[in-house]
């Protein structure tokens, strides 16, 4: 049986490399080094589970089983194989939103994910008070140019309620072949909202918007942690230092998350070599895995930095803001985080299909726990939605103006306050003007 350690992100899920494994990406020559995380779980003992009779609920399920198959009406839906794929896909989706059984389609579309390339609607879900939820939309997606948000609820798919349906049947009908389409029935603040959306091929560049502002101070975003992420933020700091900054604003904003060995290769960017990262807990609080601490052979320790997080921060990103924050190397400005961070691991079974099953959280060098509870910023300054999605477009019109309508070049063309980046901007100016008077 072969396992592969996963993060959960949204529905999507985060790989980390498994010995014999061959599907999974490794990280190319030339990227920052992967810091101490081993292949395979570490030795664990489990605590002891209450006294039951195995043989006695086996024989209950297998009666049930030999009854299902003589008596129920409709013969042609009563195989072996569809009751028993019935049967572990209830037993998985029983224990929480991600744990799931895979059967090989579901296995292969799992595979994809993790080369960061399929058709869909560009956003990602998990659950938060027992509805699907966005956690953020994907930008220059299908998703994000319609407005959909993070935090609103999905009642609906394709006039099904999403209660009605596990996280992977949702995931199966927002998907689909480039061109088609899907209607959404979102609820936002008590008010219902329709969307027909066109899927597309959803391809995403992590690394956004790297630039000098003022007073030396330089801005780099990163909407997700993908295989390259790492590198491409090098090179992006180099080109930064370059010009001098003395200071950074690393925006996480409506990041859903990633590549859980891409947090660590961003966090320990900014670390010094052998600091904590993150660590993994089991059942009983007991280790699931080593901790992981920053390696790599270039390090920018020293510069104030601030970094920017709101409910669309997830997963992957909150590792990294947890991280940076613990380590007293980044301010926290900007609204707490959606809260996600359990592990999986998938374990492969017989047919191509597999298990996925949460086996630990995460928690922050400090020892907090990232999951339900999300991380709260140092500095709080809340953005109402419609301020949010108006920062977003006038962004995406200095990034990208060739996306953009003549009559958006002229809406967004006189500036959009961003009260979170303003806040930050300031106080690093500040702590500028003061490190230059001693």
């Amino acid at each position: 049986m072969k396992s592969i350690f996963v993060l959960t992100m949204a529905w999507g899920l985060v790989l980390l490399p498994q010995a014999g494994c061959r599907h999974l990406p490794t990280a190319p020559s030339g990227a920052a080094t992967t810091a101490t995380v081993t292949n395979a779980p570490a030795a664990v003992v489990t605590q002891p589970l209450a006294e039951e009779d195995a043989y006695e609920q086996i024989r209950l399920f297998t009666k049930a089983i030999m009854l299902i198959r003589h008596d129920y009406v409709d013969g042609n839906k009563v195989s072996y194989s569809n009751l028993i794929s019935a049967a572990l896909s209830g037993m998985l989706q029983s224990l929480d939103p991600y744990s799931q059984y895979m059967e090989p389609l579901d296995y292969r579309d799992l595979k994809e994910d993790t080369l960061g390339k399929f058709g869909g609607i560009g956003i990602q879900v998990g659950v938060k008070d027992n509805l699907l939820t966005v956690i953020a939309p994907m930008e220059d997606t299908p998703a994000f140019r319609a407005g959909i948000l993070s935090r609103d609820k999905i009642i609906e798919v394709n006039d099904e309620r999403t209660d009605k349906l596990s996280m992977r049947d949702t995931v199966h009908k927002l998907r689909g072949d480039p061109g088609t389409t899907v209607r959404l029935k979102i609820l936002r603040d008590k008010e219902i909202k329709d969307f027909t959306l066109k899927r597309e091929i959803i391809q995403v560049t992590s690394v956004k918007g790297a630039r000098m502002m003022e007073g030396g101070i330089g801005y780099v975003r990163i909407t997700e942690f993908s295989e390259p992420t790492a590198r491409t933020l090098r090179t992006a700091l180099e080109k930064l230092v370059s010009q001098n900054m003395n200071a950074l604003v690393l925006d996480l904003r409506n990041n859903p998350g990633g590549l859980l060995t891409s947090a660590i290769q961003v966090s320990e960017l900014f670390l010094k070599k052998g600091t904590l990262i993150v660590s993994t807990r089991g059942r009983g609080g007991i280790p699931r895995q080593d901790p992981a601490y920053a390696g790599g052979d270039l390090h920018y320790p020293d510069f104030p930095m601030v970094i920017l997080i709101n409910g669309g921060s997830a997963s992957a990103a909150e590792i990294v803001a947890g991280a940076l924050h613990d380590n007293r190397r980044a301010v926290l400005v900007g609204e707490t985080t959606f809260g996600k961070g359990s592990v999986q691991n998938i374990l492969q079974i017989e047919n191509g299909s597999a298990l996925r099953l949460t086996t630990a959280r995460y928690y922050t060098p400090s020892g907090q726990s990232i999951h339900e509870k999300g991380i709260e910023p140092d500095i709080v300054v809340p953005v109402p939605p419609g301020e949010w999605m108006e920062v977003q477009r006038k962004r995406g019109f200095e990034e990208a103006p060739a996306l953009m309508t003549d009559q958006e070049k002229k809406t967004y063309a006189d500036p959009v306050p961003d009260r979170p980046l303003d806040r930050a901007v300031d106080m690093l100016m500040g702590l500028l003007i003061f490190e230059n008077r001693k």
